[in-house]
């Protein structure tokens, strides 16, 4: 007769919370290499520990007040824990109102990163809700979502989604693996082979994906043929040297260059001008810089500086053999919209990367409305494109950008 099988062995809330815990400040760490735009990396992450902070995170997850699903009706089990993503308005950039958009796709690109890290530890994404952090905002400079979670809320954080995680010891792959892909990626600004892509390739890259990404409503458009490369790199000749002739963003974009590698590793934030440019000797190095320096820019630009600029971006980008564009479906995309777009961006990145493919983002001719509108038009890209890059094989290998330790991006609420 078989013998029935042994109970599971029960596990105490401090021991899930503590499990819990290292699990989050690994993902954590692996999240910190997501990308941002200027490497700003606006997100920060709560755990809510306190009973107060749980029944605030529970209620925005539409749980009832008794601890209830407001959907199923079933018990909060004793399995689950919850996260709030956030973004840091400390952080973000505020220029331009494209950033707008970009902040809240730079944290779906953490996001994303961060709960696949989480599910690679055992602890599975249950249910995300997002939240709109505008709606008080404009009037007391504070989400009501945030006063909902208590004093220890950081003010300066929005929450834009509630997590609700269940432990279930499946474990579908390795977390040093996914570490090595997110240290892997970079944005990589030197030469790439001119050979074609391999379609499948390509198409593997747009795949469906998980976590924060599913769903996402996105477009995907590779432009490959002769053509529609040629077309892109005479635009970007046109309209490249926008953000060095526009001083607010300009100055912006150059407060976040560092004068060299240890002030990048103790700012952990920012890039260098290796990150731009790739390795350069000294002499030439203190050139570039005050090349690149807002008053520089705002001398020569009647003489036409932006434009070379500008004509310079057109040459790497002119022999490129892929241009990837993604687009939201809607012209005004919402909050979960962006940040689900986000999610997909780090996914199609993370694959990339694995298929030994680099992105370099020409963002300047998203970044300036009229700009972007004419690059739809141009190319027959519906809806809001948000994301441009070109794709291929690099030639050489670039320094990867600094980063915060990731654990400070956590807080305990």
């Amino acid at each position: 007769m078989t013998s029935p099988p042994a109970p599971t062995p029960r596990t105490s809330s401090a021991e899930r919370r503590a499990s819990f815990e290292h699990a989050l400040r690994e993902a954590a760490d692996v999240a910190a290499l997501s990308p941002s735009s200027h490497n700003c990396q606006p997100w920060g992450v709560a755990w809510p520990t306190s009973r107060g902070a749980r029944q605030a995170v529970a209620l925005l997850v539409g749980e009832a007040p008794d601890g209830t699903s407001g959907e199923s009706g079933t018990d909060e089990s004793e399995t689950d824990e919850y996260v709030v993503v956030a973004l840091d308005r400390e952080r973000r950039l505020t220029s331009l109102p494209a950033h707008a958009v970009e902040m809240l796709v730079s944290c779906g690109a953490y996001l994303q990163i961060l709960l696949r890290s989480l599910a690679l530890q055992g602890w599975s994404t249950d249910l995300i809700r997002f939240v709109d952090p505008l709606s008080d905002e404009r009037m007391s400079g504070i989400p009501s979502a945030g006063r909902q979670l208590g004093d220890a809320w950081p003010p300066l954080w929005s929450p834009l989604c509630a997590v609700r995680l269940r432990r279930t010891d499946e474990f579908s792959g390795r977390l040093a693996e996914l570490r090595d892909t997110a240290l892997a990626r970079r944005t990589n600004r030197g030469p790439y082979r001119s050979e074609a892509l391999d379609p499948s390739v390509l198409a593997g890259l747009c795949a469906p994906s998980a976590g924060a990404a599913e769903g996402a409503d996105v477009t995907v458009r590779h432009l490959v043929t002769e053509g529609e490369r040629a077309a892109f790199a005479h635009f970007v000749a046109r309209h490249g040297g926008r953000d060095f002739s526009h001083q607010r963003a300009w100055r912006e974009t150059h407060s976040f260059l560092r004068r060299n590698e240890a002030e990048a590793a103790a700012r952990g934030d920012g890039f260098t001008l290796g990150q731009l440019f790739g390795p350069m000797p000294g002499p030439r190095r203190h050139i570039v810089r005050a090349a690149l320096a807002p008053t520089t820019m705002r001398v020569l630009r009647h003489v036409g500086y932006p434009r070379l600029l500008a004509h310079q971006l057109a040459l790497v980008v002119r022999p490129t053999p892929a241009i990837v564009a993604m687009s939201f479906a809607e012209s005004a995309p919402g909050l979960e919209a962006a940040v689900r777009g986000g999610a997909h961006l780090a996914e199609y990145w993370m694959r990339a990367t694995d298929a030994g493919l680099a992105l370099h983002p020409v963002s300047v001719v998203l970044q300036h409305d009229d700009v972007r509108t004419e690059l739809q038009d141009r190319l027959g890209l519906t809806g809001r494109t948000f994301f441009v890059s070109r794709l291929g094989r690099p030639l050489t290998q670039f320094p990867r950008a600094p980063r915060r330790i990731g654990a400070r991006a956590v807080r305990l609420i």
